[in-house]
């Protein structure tokens, strides 16, 4: 008979508690979207794999936009509601270059599109970064120290605002570009399915701008500032780190990752109109909870889970359950993360206070 202090002696995982109901019937729900997911592949393999890429193109774009969210969130902790709605006016802005300003008609040359890209980008994102930054110091730096409610009530009235700011400009239609805008040529295969331009352009442009921003939050004085402000405001002051800017920093950053995803969302998905940016938002702010908010790698993996989850329930045929569920589905999967795992995916914890 092995005794308590035996136990104690013998550091085996044979003495650790058994899994609960609820850990178990989690791990049956992931074996059954396994099997569900296997069964598709064997039906159809080049079909899964087009889906797949489908999926990963919009969970791209989806990261972009919950980058903005995790940003503001880990050095401010409030949720800027108002984010969506700068999605939005980007993907206004690049419709008005693209459509107005180059004049890109459908089906362009790469040698007019790839310049009209390019500055687009630019533009679009140093005018998303500066609303991003005006909302910041009119509505949000004023409520610095004021109970939580205050600046969350706050970023809905700045939501509403923008949203309203759209409808007067653009009326309550679709701003809409060709469907081809973007050339939809072949550019490699993968198991039988091409892989097009159109596609390849959102990665082009989704990597540089992630590794730019990693490289500039971990590898610069200015995300050594951020990263200390995140960490302790006072403390952060006290060595002589300017606390507004570095914060109004953030908020450009943000800024323009999400103008950066109205682009990548006009040239893919090519139409946009006024209150597109509530629910896209509140689709990137899931994907940052679940990803783990404060964290930018868990905010590009829950964008592309959630891209992936959407192109699987709406394209797959076998026992789908069809794209009317798919907002259920993508916030019933986020209740059972925060369920078994409050912190998200990659389980890194925003400190608390400041």
């Amino acid at each position: 008979m092995v005794t308590e202090a035996g136990r104690a002696a013998f550091p085996l995982k044979l003495w650790q508690k058994r899994p609960g109901p609820l850990a178990l019937l989690g791990s049956a729900l992931v074996g059954v979207v396994l099997f569900w997911l296997a069964e598709n592949f064997a039906r159809g393999p080049s079909y899964f794999i087009q889906i797949l890429l489908l999926g990963l193109t919009t969970g791209a774009v989806y990261g972009l936009i919950a980058l903005g969210y995790t940003l503001v969130y880990g050095i401010l902790e409030l949720i800027n509601f108002a984010h969506g709605d700068v999605f939005m006016l980007g993907a206004m802005i690049s419709y008005w270059f693209i459509a107005d300003v180059f004049h890109l008609s459908a089906s362009p040359s790469v040698g007019s599109l790839l310049p009209a890209v390019v500055l687009t980008l630019l533009a679009v994102m140093a005018c998303c970064a500066l609303i991003n930054i005006t909302i910041e110091r009119i509505a949000y730096r004023p409520l610095r120290h004021a109970p939580r409610l205050a600046p969350l009530i706050t970023a809905i009235a700045a939501s509403f605002i923008l949203e309203d700011i759209a409808l007067a400009q653009t009326g309550a239609g679709y701003e809409a570009l060709p469907s081809n805008t973007l050339p939809g040529g072949k550019v490699f295969s993968i198991g039988g399915v091409d892989y097009t331009w159109d596609k390849l352009i959102v990665i082009l442009i989704t990597v540089p701008v992630l590794v730019g921003l990693v490289w500039r939050v971990q590898r610069t004085r200015r995300g050594t500032a951020m990263r200390a402000t995140a960490q302790d405001r006072e403390a952060a002051a006290m060595m002589g780190i300017n606390v507004n800017r570095t914060i109004a920093f953030t908020f450009g950053i943000a800024g323009a990752l999400a103008g950066a995803a109205g682009l990548l969302w006009m040239l893919y998905f090519t139409s946009i109109r006024y209150d597109s940016g509530f629910q896209l938002g509140l689709i990137a702010f899931t994907a940052a909870v679940v990803g783990g908010i404060g964290n930018l790698s868990g905010a590009v993996l829950g964008g592309l889970l959630i891209g992936l989850i959407e192109a699987f329930n709406t394209g797959l045929t076998w026992h789908s359950p069809g794209g009317n569920w798919t907002e259920s589905i993508v916030f019933s999967i986020l209740i059972l993360i925060l369920v078994f795992r409050p912190e998200g995916l990659l389980g890194e914890r925003t400190p608390e206070g400041g």
